[in-house]
């Protein structure tokens, strides 16, 4: 295999849109100032498994079974007209993991409901679109992780430079992801560039359950 195709393949598969959510709220629970959130140190690695069981652990298992079932080709997706039952499988489990973020005491918080409903609206705007166009799921989540962090340098860590170290380097990740999905031709320019416009729109929307 060629090693530009296995890098962009890596690319495309450690920064899975469903992978997205688990990797930024562990940053949240432990690359953040433990008074942010301000939940107990017992809570924060619960916080993170729960949070992959809803939105990586069973949208992944409920593919895996569409693929068995013959429903989809692959779990890759490449077909848009078999992209929607697999996002709304997704957008059920995002859902769930924001309800029992907001509704568990030890878990809740306004940033993490935030961020979670951020995620949400962008996977549900991902399926509706899906029916017409192939937007790229992959610039959605990465463009959200962006959105996010630069939401947060500005308005809660305008000083702190660790945040703008992760800002910087999420974005450069977003970027190697556009690179990979457009190697792979799994899109055009333009869905990426939609992708990336609907994840930070949807990051900034978020702030609006606070």
């Amino acid at each position: 295999m060629q090693p530009l195709r296995l890098l962009a393949q890596g690319l495309s598969v450690v920064l899975h849109p469903l992978a997205v959510p688990t990797y930024l709220v562990a940053l949240l629970a432990f690359g953040l100032p433990a008074g942010v959130l301000g939940l107990a140190a017992s809570a924060r690695g619960p916080l993170v498994g729960w949070v992959a069981l809803f939105t990586f652990v069973l949208p992944a298992l409920g593919t895996l079974l569409l693929v068995w079932l013959g429903v989809v080709n692959s779990v890759e997706l490449a077909d848009r007209r078999q992209r929607p039952l697999p996002l709304t499988l997704a957008g059920m489990g995002f859902l769930a993991a924001t309800l029992a973020v907001r509704f568990t005491p030890r878990f809740h918080h306004a940033l993490l409901v935030q961020v979670l409903a951020g995620i949400t609206l962008a996977l549900l705007c991902t399926l509706l679109i899906t029916f017409w166009w192939k937007i790229s799921a992959h610039a959605v989540g990465m463009g959200g992780a962006v959105g996010l962090l630069l939401l947060l340098q500005e308005e809660l860590f305008p000083t702190q430079t660790a945040v703008a170290g992760w800002a910087a380097a999420a974005t450069m990740l977003a970027l190697a992801v556009a690179w990979a999905r457009l190697w792979l031709r799994a899109h055009t320019p333009a869905q990426v560039a939609a992708g990336f416009a609907l994840g930070i729109g949807a990051a900034l929307a978020g702030k609006a359950v606070l």
